[in-house]
């Protein structure tokens, strides 16, 4: 069983649905309640769609409760799969006592100071974990100078030490792929506000989780809303940035 599925069997509430909201980068599913939880996901646009539309049921998503729309994880469309996710994070019951506020850069530049480092997806913080390691390998489906090409994955992340993994991998179904690249004896962290802060990630043998709450949905969802990238909706303030480390 892959950890997709792994994930969606794990759950065990549901909620309506109150809102979906597909930004220009993130992408938020609000649950009713009392208070009303509000999940975040990367928002994986498909270049192209010649096979039909990204999101069939687009307009009638709120008919569909939380549980049902965190299936979408499934979808072959990456649109549709961004959604599931966040629907997955907006329903998952996060224990806080567990985690920490501990920044998943801090944590890679710790456990990769002069170690072998490979970091899939360019987040903000390469350049300086690539001072801190002695060898770092950033992989990334749109490379920027320095970077590899997503097709050397293969080659890269079985001499890693420490591996960061975007949660967005989970998304695009290139997780289980990917974790089986990765040395047994590596520190493996799953990383982004896609990552669902969720013990079953380290049944599949994943160390440590750094993953976001929304504690406050209105000032994120208006900022989703306006096109905002991942930083600029940390200064609203409603969210909370956690480390679950095993």
């Amino acid at each position: 069983m892959g950890t997709v599925e792994r994930l969606l069997e794990s759950l065990s509430g549901d909620a309506p649905v109150a809102q979906v909201l597909v930004g220009a980068f993130w992408t938020a599913v609000v649950l009713d309640g009392d208070p009303p939880r509000c999940g975040l996901a990367s928002t994986l646009r498909p270049a192209e769609h010649p096979g039909g539309f990204p999101v069939p049921q687009a307009g009638r998503l709120l008919e569909r409760s939380g549980r049902e729309l965190a299936a979408l994880l499934r979808s072959a469309s990456t649109l549709e799969a961004s959604i599931g996710m966040a629907a997955f994070n907006a329903l998952l019951s996060v224990d806080t006592s567990c985690c920490a506020a501990v920044n998943a850069e801090e944590i890679i530049v710790e456990r990769g100071a002069g170690r072998r480092v490979a970091i899939v997806g360019h987040f903000p913080f390469v350049e300086r974990v690539r001072q801190a390691a002695g060898r770092c390998w950033v992989v990334e489906l749109h490379p920027q100078p320095g970077d590899l090409p997503a097709e050397r994955a293969a080659e890269v992340l079985p001499q890693a030490d420490v591996v960061a993994l975007t949660g967005t991998a989970i998304i695009n179904h290139t997780f289980d792929d990917l974790l089986a690249l990765c040395r047994p004896d590596a520190f493996v962290l799953v990383l982004g506000p896609s990552a669902p802060l969720t013990p079953v990630l380290f049944e599949a043998g994943v160390r440590a989780i750094s993953g976001t709450v929304v504690v406050n949905p209105e000032p994120v969802l208006r900022a989703v809303g306006q096109g905002a990238t991942f930083r600029q909706i940390k200064r609203s303030g409603g969210l909370r940035l956690l480390t679950w480390e095993r």
